[in-house]
């Protein structure tokens, strides 16, 4: 079953805005944007020895995922 695009971003602001929940929008914004381009930069060059730009071990998009709800990364997002 197809979904509406309306639908899905209906839902993807609603999600949005629980990720928020009380941070100012334009401290938001800059989270949001560090973590896409976290996310863009590790699935171009993961595992590429020829990259421009190399990534740590630990500092891709999955390794930050896989902290998600543990209390080191907890700490750093509450702050």
């Amino acid at each position: 079953m197809a979904i509406k695009k309306s639908e899905l971003y209906s839902s993807l602001w609603k999600s949005c805005d629980e990720l928020r929940s009380g941070m100012d929008a334009s401290q938001y914004k800059d989270y949001v944007l560090v973590l896409l381009f976290v996310k863009y930069v590790s699935d171009k060059y993961s595992g590429n020895g020829d990259a421009l730009i190399e990534i740590p071990r630990g500092g891709s998009f999955k390794d930050m995922m896989a902290l998600k709800g543990k209390k080191i990364f907890n700490h750093f997002l509450q702050q």
